[in-house]
């Protein structure tokens, strides 16, 4: 299929995981791609992947001043957007007692107050009829011990959806929600845990998916591109989970 042709995607925090599976996948069926994130070196090695159209920016996630600048930079290029798919976020956990307020900070900046302004600055050059998708989590579903901000935090971004829908939806701009379940991402290596602990944490996890596996990328970039493509045009406001039936059995 070819069902972004002609058409211009923009994917934050594509240089990894979850983000750079579906700037492969939006590449691959015909989309020029833009993707952002922090590290120079895995935003160079994704640009490669996704051909010479593909643009490769620099990005904090978490601030207004760069979301703004992003805006600023596609607007000077003369790029108007067909797809966004606010996907760059932190997952970082602690049980109640020892949550700090720089992590509460820290998470709500680039999970929630990040992507809001984002959608904010880039809301001038969605074309008509363009899709934004969140990457919400069944974190802000199911009560995980440790994961309160984090969970917090997507939870906000889920209902961001709503509420976006209905101020986007005049100008012909549809926001829905993808919520994973635990997926196979580098992700997991950036938690704080040494190997056995993240080993007995990832058994423990498995243990209550009824799938009995962990979700794979390419899993959740194919709902993604669905949510992003003129197909699911009567879906509006709306999540999909996609967690193994973690949350639902």
């Amino acid at each position: 299929m070819n069902r972004f042709e002609g058409k211009t995607v923009l994917v934050t925090g594509g240089n990894s995981g979850i983000g750079l599976t579906a700037a492969q996948a939006f590449a691959a069926e015909g989309a020029r791609v833009i993707i952002t994130g922090r590290d120079e070196g895995s935003l160079a090695a994704a640009k490669v992947t996704l051909g010479s159209s593909a643009l490769a920016i620099r990005n904090d996630a978490g601030s207004i001043a760069a979301a703004r600048e992003l805006a600023q930079q596609l607007a000077a290029e003369n790029i108007r957007l067909d797809a966004v798919f606010i996907n760059a976020g932190i997952a970082k956990f602690a049980p109640l007692p020892d949550v700090e307020e720089a992590l509460w900070d820290q998470t709500f900046d680039i999970n929630v107050k990040g992507p809001f302004f984002q959608i904010q600055a880039l809301t001038p050059l969605l074309n008509q009829g363009a899709s934004i998708v969140l990457n919400g989590s069944i974190n802000a579903h199911i009560g995980m011990p440790a994961s309160s901000v984090y969970a917090a935090s997507k939870a906000a971004l889920i209902s961001l959806a709503k509420t976006l829908s209905a101020e986007l939806l005049p100008r012909g701009a549809r926001v829905n929600v993808i919520s994973p379940g635990p997926v196979t991402t580098p992700i997991y290596g950036k938690l704080g845990l040494d190997a056995d602990t993240l080993a007995d944490t990832a058994a423990q996890i498995k243990s209550q998916i009824p799938l009995g596996r962990f979700g794979e990328s390419k899993e959740i970039a194919a709902t993604v591109l669905h949510l992003a493509s003129s197909e699911s045009g009567f879906i509006v406001g709306t999540e999909i989970i996609a967690d193994g039936g973690m949350s639902r059995l």
